[in-house]
């Protein structure tokens, strides 16, 4: 190991490299960071100098990585993720306080498989606190690479999305076709029938799209005539129940409990190919506090008794 160089290296130059390459431009990092667009490529070319390599090819369409800049991009993220949790613990030993666990999850293990994980981790551990938030899988990702999230709950991301982390899966889930009860498509069968309806449609960058869109084309629909996009669960409950009476293209997990209390029904659409794995993801050189074990202790028998 090069000691020097190991020495010339600053937080500064892994978080302007970082957030350079997260926000897409040397620009949009500067603002994002508080400082100035010439400081900020200053400081990423103070740290290709210590590195000896070229890590970001910079035009005036934006940033590239080179191969070299992909590589370290990883233990940089890493690097500051490790920083931001040990600052964190630190905050919570002066104060007296347990370190929170700050969970990330897409809406439909949000509504459908944590609550029961939270209930048997209050058994395991009453006094730990715990945040939650829900949202689109590219962003929990990137804020669990950050350090602000500890964990991610959701369907496993494309593999170059992965490099960094662990993925545990817990359980498969089936994206469904849902309506209002009274919907006079709710008992079709023919996905060819439902092109007169409004359908909500997952968007782009949402975890079940690529899924969904296989499916559909496989089933010899290009594009649906009037479509929506939403995973939106009170914008899609709003859409399906009120005067719209559309139908939702939607993970499971989100109208679970509308399917089990009647407002909404499965249409009997056989839906089995674009069934995927939702587990727990975390960053891989990351050693689990006490806590974070007893929580995935929760997760795994949350999991084994919904498979049951």
């Amino acid at each position: 190991m090069d000691i020097n160089r190991l020495r010339s290296i600053k937080l500064r130059h892994l978080s302007a490299f970082v957030e350079t390459v997260r926000c897409g431009s040397l620009k949009a990092a500067a603002e994002r960071i508080h400082l100035t667009q010439s400081a900020i490529s200053k400081t990423i070319k103070d740290l290709e100098a210590t590195l000896g390599v070229v890590l970001l090819k910079r035009d005036r369409g934006g940033i590239d990585l080179t191969r070299e800049g992909a590589v370290f991009l990883q233990f940089a993220e890493q690097g500051l993720a490790s920083v931001n949790h040990g600052l964190a613990s630190l905050d919570a030993l002066t104060s007296g306080q347990q370190t929170p666990i700050r969970i990330g999850a897409l809406p439909s293990v949000a509504a459908d498989f944590l609550p029961e994980v939270m209930l048997r981790f209050s058994e395991l551990s009453p006094t730990t606190p715990i945040s939650v938030e829900d949202g689109r899988i590219g962003a929990l990702v990137d804020r669990l690479r950050s350090g602000a999230l500890d964990l991610v709950l959701g369907r496993m991301g494309r593999p170059e999305t992965m490099t960094g982390l662990s993925f545990t899966q817990l359980y498969a889930e089936q994206v469904v076709f849902v309506a209002a009860a009274d919907h006079p498509l709710a008992a079709e069968r023919n996905l060819q029938r439902l092109e007169t309806s409004l359908i909500l449609y997952p968007p782009e960058g949402a975890a079940i799209r690529p899924l969904v869109d296989r499916f559909t084309i496989s089933q010899g629909i290009a594009d649906w005539p009037n479509k929506l996009e939403t995973v939106s669960g009170a914008f899609g409950r709003a859409m399906t129940l009120g005067p719209s009476k559309a139908i939702w293209i939607i993970s499971q997990g989100v109208v679970a409990g509308d399917i089990a209390s009647g407002r909404l029904v499965r249409l009997p659409i056989d839906t089995s190919s674009m069934a995927g794995p939702v587990g727990v993801m975390a960053r891989s050189e990351e050693d689990p506090t006490p806590a974070m074990r007893l929580f995935r202790q929760a997760l795994l028998t949350t999991a084994q008794a919904k498979s049951s």
